[in-house]
């Protein structure tokens, strides 16, 4: 079992850490949901790839009949029903196969307090959570990661000691900024192709400088004369 002091790592990293089209798809991710950093984003991984390789394994059982995993079939889907990862009603073991990352992490507490309007951007509902300005069922929650459960949805509000519970709050949205929000938050984000992306503003500023430089070296080659025949 282990000591509890000393918790198992929850999460799995990639395989191999320099693939181009996986880095880019997890920038994305961390962007469009908020989050600190990759390891809470590999941790919705491990946690998709755990249940759907628990219905793999029992989809065959099932197959021969053990009446364990008829018992075992039922409390996954129950679970999964718990966290409203599928309907509470006529799921079944294929629909856990269709789980992905994103169904992981728009049920975390963070992403659903910025889906309801509580704040502007998921960072700023991080901030929230984090500073203790959130609650559900009046229980303040810090804890961004929580994953929200079915019928906890709608008791997730500012917490009443909080200052920002006064409706007059600066930092508050108000309501005419809730279908902003919204809008943002169901919108697909464009990218702009052929940017340069880079984490520091001076290697941007040589790499932009180069690709110039080099443009205009080109330009300046004379073009050979055409060949006369003969």
């Amino acid at each position: 079992m282990g000591d509890p002091k000393f918790s198992r790592r929850k999460y799995e990293k990639p395989s191999h850490p320099w693939e181009g089209e996986r880095i880019k798809a997890e920038n994305e991710l961390l962007m469009k949901y908020g989050l600190k950093n990759k390891r809470e984003l590999w941790r919705a991984q491990s946690f998709v790839r755990t249940l759907r390789a628990q219905s793999r394994d029992l989809q065959a059982r099932v197959r021969t009949g053990d009446k364990q995993a008829e018992v075992e079939t039922k409390e996954l889907l129950q679970r999964c029903a718990r966290l409203a990862l599928l309907p509470a009603d006529n799921a079944t073991l294929n629909d856990v196969l269709a789980l992905n990352t994103e169904a992981v992490l728009q049920r975390r507490f963070q992403t659903v307090i910025y889906r309801k309007g509580l704040a502007f951007t998921p960072k700023q509902a991080r901030q929230f959570i984090v500073h203790g300005h959130a609650s559900i069922s009046g229980r303040k929650v810090t804890i961004p990661g929580y994953f929200v459960k079915r019928g906890e949805e709608d008791q997730i509000n500012y917490h009443l000691m909080s200052p920002i519970s006064n409706e007059l709050h600066p930092v508050r949205p108000k309501p005419e900024d809730l279908q902003k929000i919204k809008e943002a938050a169901e919108a697909p984000k464009t990218e702009e192709k052929d940017e340069i992306k880079v984490a520091k503003p001076k290697l941007m500023k040589i790499i932009k400088t180069e690709l110039k430089e080099e443009k205009e070296s080109e330009a300046d080659v004379p073009e050979p004369p055409p060949e006369q025949e003969g």
